[in-house]
């Protein structure tokens, strides 16, 4: 695959991503911004020090002004990007990705990157028609004016038992920081920077990687369990009772905290979100927009829509008090709503009454099987009500299928809902028995476990 996504540039280190090609990418971010100012950050893993050196070398020799925040979590180069008055922003991670991924999130003016902007960064790469200029260069510790940020949001009445588990990733020291700072009693599991993450795999929101933070947190009898991606910007949550928290019934509790604080609201979830999102938005007085999956496709059209609120099934959240995602801020403001609800998190979660549904499953095949598979999807859902705003989705008086091209990973993801295990495996049956028997067998064997 390439290592320009729809979304970010990110691939293997060493093999797909070098210092080499660090330095063009450089070259070609500063040539789009015309050498104006560019705040830059990188993650902990062991590889993001020398492709940041690339990068910077890059930058500095369009002329550009290179602001550096250091090591740290994706929202604090978002927050600095607004906060210094940048022109752009670049954070060395592969997010969620494992150790041996790198690449880099790219902020642009004051719109998300788009498809089209990834393309120029890789034509500029490939033409090396760059702009050429004497940048300069300094460092700056963004972090007393982020704590000013959250305390003007965040009221300090925390008094919870929290575990947290940043996976060794960048909100290893901050996360912990910021919640002891509100009050809260922390429990820090795996919050050392190692950029090997040897003690889980950097992505949370795959309930098979909290295995720990699950037991952890009924070890302590703890309040809540808190996980971190490898960058910081995505959270997920445990209960007290040890469960692990879909993201759509933690997007369920925003929501209802800002339609209330809000009165009403455009709402933008994640298009292959259950049906209890648009569904609960609509119940409190909020508009619900659907967007396709992907940071750059949800932030964009939140900001379009001067939404209050959006949220991603992988554990973006998006806030309208910030204009951009925050993990670290969604933290803090989960505990804040948990506290002013005063009920065990366990008990709300019960109340949600969710129907049947998958979560993401991967399934790892080549480019041309992945374009073959959202056709068949295509062709024998054509019966029933089709719809492309993400991949192909297959809507059946009794669920629905969609099945989609990742755009961080050489994969489609399959996500199925439906009335009952029952019609969740008809539906499979239709689409996958025949042609596709192992991913029908994967869908077969999530719907049990659900």
């Amino acid at each position: 695959m390439s290592i320009y996504k729809e979304c970010d540039i990110r691939g293997l280190y060493e093999e797909e991503i070098t210092e080499t090609e660090a330095l063009l990418i450089g070259k070609a971010i500063g040539t789009i911004l015309k050498g104006t100012k560019i705040v830059i950050a990188g993650d902990v893993r062991y590889s993001t020090e020398s492709l940041k050196a690339a990068l910077l070398e890059g930058l500095l020799s369009t002329g550009s002004e290179v602001i550096d925040i250091g090591r740290t979590a994706t929202p604090l180069l978002y927050f600095a990007k607004k906060a210094l008055e940048a022109d752009g922003g670049v954070m060395v991670t592969a997010s969620h990705n494992p150790a041996q991924y790198n690449g880099f999130k790219i902020a642009l003016k004051d719109t998300p990157v788009e498809p089209k902007d990834i393309l120029l960064i890789e034509t500029l790469v490939n033409t090396k028609e760059f702009r050429v200029g004497k940048g300069s260069y300094k460092k700056v510790d963004i972090l007393d004016q982020y704590l000013d940020m959250v305390d003007s949001h965040i009221p300090k009445t925390g008094r919870l038992n929290i575990v947290v588990d940043c996976g060794n990733g960048a909100a290893s020291e901050i996360a912990p920081l910021l919640l002891e700072r509100m009050g809260h009693n922390v429990i820090p599991l795996y919050c050392e920077y190692k950029g090997d993450f040897p003690n889980r795999n950097p992505n949370p929101s795959v309930e098979k990687n909290l295995g720990d933070l699950k037991a952890a947190v009924w070890v302590h009898k703890a309040d809540i369990g808190i996980a971190f991606d490898g960058d910081g910007d995505r959270v997920i949550f445990i209960d007290d009772k040890g469960r692990f928290c879909d993201s759509e019934s933690t997007f369920i509790f925003f929501c209802r905290y800002y339609l209330e604080k809000e009165g009403s609201g455009s709402i933008v979830y994640d298009g292959k979100s259950s049906s209890i999102v648009p569904t609960h938005i609509t119940l409190h007085n909020g508009v619900p927009i659907p967007e396709r999956s992907g940071h750059a496709f949800i932030k964009k059209r939140f900001l379009e829509e001067k939404a209050i609120l959006a949220g991603e099934v992988s554990g973006h959240f998006f806030f309208k008090e910030l204009g951009h995602d925050d993990g670290l801020y969604g933290a803090l403001k989960f505990t804040q709503i948990l506290l002013e609800i005063d009920e065990p998190l366990s008990v709300l979660m019960d109340r949600i009454e969710k129907p049947i549904i998958t979560p993401d499953i991967r399934v790892y095949i080549d480019a041309t099987m992945r374009e073959a598979i959202l056709k068949h999807v295509e062709k024998l859902g054509a019966a029933f009500t089709l719809s492309y705003l993400d991949g192909v989705r297959v809507d059946y008086p009794y669920g629905w299928v969609v099945v989609r091209k990742s755009v961080t990973e050489p994969c489609v993801t399959i996500r199925l809902e439906a009335d009952n295990v029952e019609d969740g495996e008809k539906i499979s049956n239709h689409l996958f028995m025949q042609d596709y028997p192992e991913v029908d067998e994967l869908i077969r064997t999530s719907l049990r476990r659900e």
